[in-house]
């Protein structure tokens, strides 16, 4: 899988306001080394910090916990590469030079790396690295290692890495322990904070191995954890390493508190969720809507063995959708792509199929001050009149919404809007049948990969039918559909981008016009729009909250408009139903749930135990 994005990771907005306009040179440097570095203003945590607020310092250690990953398989232990379905969980064995803080916006503290210093123009960085690193056969993490693994990524890695890295020019050595980066001319401040991501791998260990090959020996790492046993596609069992070199460090401290976890594998989700309630397993994270609702009964519920909480999160939504690949007919039609919102009924599905639990999404980066909402403010239209003309009208001069009914599931006023876009873009209906310009009729397949979307899609699919499009639904395992996704072979299928507050690098990923055909890219919409390009540059080169702001709201406006995707919808908490034997710090991260802090509570196991007859 691509690198570890901090994309990915939820950051606390109200941090932003607190820090207020900070002069840009004051956000540029460090004085001289440091042990954490931030992209806008100053760290929250200063040095010498014990531990992060969100963690419980005396939690205890040991005991195991299980977890249930539906509707996947793996068949590789390399997560680095293109080939193989891997499994994300190697990534617990491995640290990486910094580690993100879950209550900061973008922040970044030293754990490989000792220190880290970046100069007033952020044109490189440079990292100590910790004598006291070590990889789990003992030997010490170096610099070469560093320096190795920076490169094996970017020329033999997955093609991700080559995008997230493109801007860096190159890693030397400048010191026994020291490692420096070099990057591009230009403007992008967020380059530090890049590299600091970087997991460190053995050079010695794979020197012997072929890089790019898939595996299913466990690599050597060099982090809390180390795969025990495994069958492929079946489980992983991870067990804590009990002298980590890092346990004692402020960034660890309270985290990692399991002694052994181990991930069983479904491919059912109706089975995995009767594995959790018979007791298979452990914890279960829960983003089906109905299921929440129903699907949780029976003893170990009523008598509260198993126990459910929504707990609050604060990410920015981000968007998942059903996305149109703009690569191929009919959906290469902006007006077509238009028509296919008309066609889905979020309030009818989110009244009769998710007992009203969601949002309806209409931002790619919603819940967030970076959403674009009323008409472009004077500094979006600074960015965005050079391209007047290029781009749609509605970009200067509506808010952009998603389609809405009354949720009856009468669809016909969104039907009649559908058919007046169809019939503009040069379609028509001849027998029930939607006709291209070339007289051939309009039918396409809405790839899926997990079947609790059909009862969401085929609904979908009967609206599109009355507008006489054939929209054939297909549900496939997960090799396949991750392979039909590296090389963009599908029409329309269910997707989404995470986001964070403070968006950079991998919005080239995610829309540039270079990542376009590139396989693996997230750039599934098949996006190449110059003026998307130029508001991500924008954003990589934000000196400022304001700039990055100002900057993400003109891409979602062009996003929005350029009707890529039909948005799906979002919910602001974290639904986790566990088995009563745990429990977690009293203070939540931002980033909502947060399995790494919790931890097997002996007299909670001991009452379930004692319950449940063991």
């Amino acid at each position: 899988m691509p690198p570890a994005p901090r994309f990915q990771a939820a950051f606390l907005a109200a941090l932003f306001a607190a820090f207020g306009a900070v002069p840009a040179a004051a956000q540029s440097a460090t004085s001289g080394p440091v042990h954490g570095f931030a992209m806008h203003g100053d760290v929250k945590y200063p040095a010498g910090f014990k531990h992060f607020d969100y963690v419980n310092p005396a939690a205890p250690k040991g005991g195991e916990v299980k977890y249930g990953v539906a509707g996947t398989t793996f068949d590789s232990f390399n997560p680095f590469i293109l080939r193989g379905v891997p499994t994300g969980i190697v990534m617990s064995t491995l640290e990486t030079l910094m580690v993100s803080s879950g209550d900061e916006p973008f922040t970044k503290y030293c754990l490989v790396c000792e220190t880290i210093e970046v100069p007033q123009d952020r044109s490189w960085v440079e990292f100590s690295i910790r004598r006291e690193g070590k990889f789990h056969d003992g030997s010490p993490i170096t610099v070469d290692d560093v320096i190795w693994t920076f490169e094996t990524l970017k020329t033999k890695g997955h093609p991700a890495y080559r995008s997230y890295y493109a801007d860096v020019i190159k890693a030397e050595r400048v010191g026994e322990r020291n490692v420096r980066f070099t990057f591009k001319p230009g403007i992008n401040r967020e380059l530090p904070l890049i590299v600091g991501e970087l997991p460190v791998l053995s050079k010695a260990y794979w020197a012997s191995r072929d890089f790019e090959k898939t595996t299913l020996e466990p690599p050597l790492g060099s982090g809390p954890y180390r795969i025990d046993s495994f069958e492929a596609g079946r489980y992983v069992t991870l067990r804590r390493v009990p002298d980590h070199w890092g346990a004692n460090l402020p960034v660890n401290v309270g985290r990692n508190n399991f002694g052994v976890i181990r991930y069983d594998y479904y491919r059912d989700q109706t089975v995995a969720l009767e594995a959790f309630k018979a007791g298979a397993y452990d914890i279960r994270s829960e983003n089906t809507a109905l299921l929440w609702a129903t699907g949780y009964d029976g003893p170990a519920v009523t008598q509260g063995m198993i126990k459910k909480e929504e707990i609050p999160e604060e990410r920015v939504s981000g968007m998942q959708a059903l996305v149109m690949n703009a690569r191929r007919a009919p959906f290469n039609d902006r007006k077509f792509r238009e028509a296919m919102a008309y066609g889905f009924d979020f309030e009818w599905s989110n009244r009769t199929l998710f007992h009203g639990a969601y949002t309806r999404t209409r931002s790619f980066f919603d819940n967030s001050e970076l959403a674009a909402r009323q008409l472009p403010s004077p500094g979006e239209l600074k960015l965005l009149e050079p391209f007047r003309g290029k781009v749609p009208e509605e970009v200067f001069t509506t808010e952009y919404n998603p389609p809405k009914t009354d949720g009856s599931g009468n669809t016909r006023d969104n039907q009649r809007v559908a058919t007046r876009l169809l019939r503009e873009a040069g379609y028509k209906v001849e027998n029930q049948q939607l006709l291209d310009k070339q007289g051939k009729p309009v039918a396409f397949e809405i790839l899926l990969v997990s079947p609790q979307f059909e009862r969401i899609v085929l609904p979908y699919a009967e609206n599109l039918k009355r507008l006489g499009i054939t929209a054939r639904v297909r549900t496939v395992d997960s090799s396949q559909y991750q392979r039909r996704m590296d090389e963009f072979d599908f029409d329309m299928t269910v997707s989404g981008w995470g986001q964070s507050e403070s968006p950079g690098n991998e919005q080239r990923s995610f829309w540039s016009s270079a990542q376009r055909d590139v396989s693996g890219s997230r750039n599934l919409a098949g996006i190449a729009d110059p003026a998307i390009d130029a508001m991500i540059e924008k954003i990589i080169a934000a000196e400022t909250r304001e700039d990055l702001v100002t900057a993400t709201r003109a891409l979602d406006r062009l996003l929005q408009w350029g009707h890529y995707v039909v948005p799906n919808w979002h919910v602001r908490v974290d639904r986790v139903a566990y088995w009563d034997r745990f429990s977690r710090p009293a203070v939540t991260a931002k980033v909502g749930y947060d399995p790494g802090a919790w931890w097997v509570d002996p007299q909670k196991d001991a009452a379930l135990r004692e319950k449940r007859g063991r």
